[in-house]
């Protein structure tokens, strides 16, 4: 039976979520924030899973209306200092993957000390992509072993990359069939679930399903069995 490690979740469909029902997409990001909370509750509490990445903001994401990116900047240091008691609690360490520089010197410092305060917890890791992509991610990797004596690996590259992990469950809610350049290095061999559930209406007993699918799947990894 396989064991699922690592999950990584684009988290899509809260903007379409509000418009459904009448509202400002703002309410949609605001009821994906709980579930983002409720959902990484339920995996700090699974024996088997170790990592949960979830894309938050992509380096694609900056096109959208200003005012609309500027509420979710806000959002995302609200949500980092309200979960900081619950992610001790929990014993969650939290860590972004992305290039947060474009990002306030405010949230950057938000960012930062939420990784600093849950760094000794040894329980699920929660990942935050923030002005992720994974082509970006590949690229800065690549950069930084440029000037290397030896041919480049791809442990090398691996090593180097802002997530280090690869993925074994990847999952997109919203209805949509494609990757969005999200972690393409690290789930190279994952195994893909589409859901045409909007993300705010995600629910544990979807993850729960998912999960007990995956371990029925045989994994050849390219190779025979």
């Amino acid at each position: 039976m396989n064991r699922v490690k690592h999950i990584a979740i684009i988290m899509d469909g809260n903007g379409r979520w509000a418009e459904l029902k009448g509202q400002k997409r703002v309410k949609g990001h605001e009821a994906g924030a709980r579930v983002v909370k409720d959902i990484t509750t339920y995996c700090s509490t699974l024996v088997d899973v170790e990592r949960l990445t979830l894309y938050a903001f992509s380096t694609e994401n900056w096109k959208r209306p200003r005012l609309e990116v500027e509420f979710l900047m806000k959002l995302l240091d609200k949500y980092l200092k309200n979960e900081l008691e619950v992610y001790l609690k929990n014993n969650v360490r939290f860590e972004s993957i992305g290039d947060i520089r474009a990002f306030s010197s405010s949230l950057q410092k938000t960012i930062r000390n939420v990784e600093q305060k849950t760094k000794n917890c040894d329980g699920l890791v929660q990942s935050l992509a923030l002005n992720y992509g994974s082509h970006n991610e590949i690229l800065r990797a690549v950069n930084k072993l440029k000037d290397s004596d030896e041919d480049i690996t791809e442990v090398m590259i691996s090593n180097s990359l802002d997530c280090k992990h690869n993925v074994d469950l990847l999952i997109r809610t919203g209805g949509d069939h494609r990757l969005s350049n999200f972690l393409l290095w690290q789930a190279a061999y994952a195994e893909l679930f589409f859901l045409d559930t909007l993300w705010p209406d995600f629910k544990r007993a979807d993850l729960e399903k998912i999960i007990k699918d995956f371990t029925k799947i045989e994994r050849r990894f390219g190779g025979l069995k």
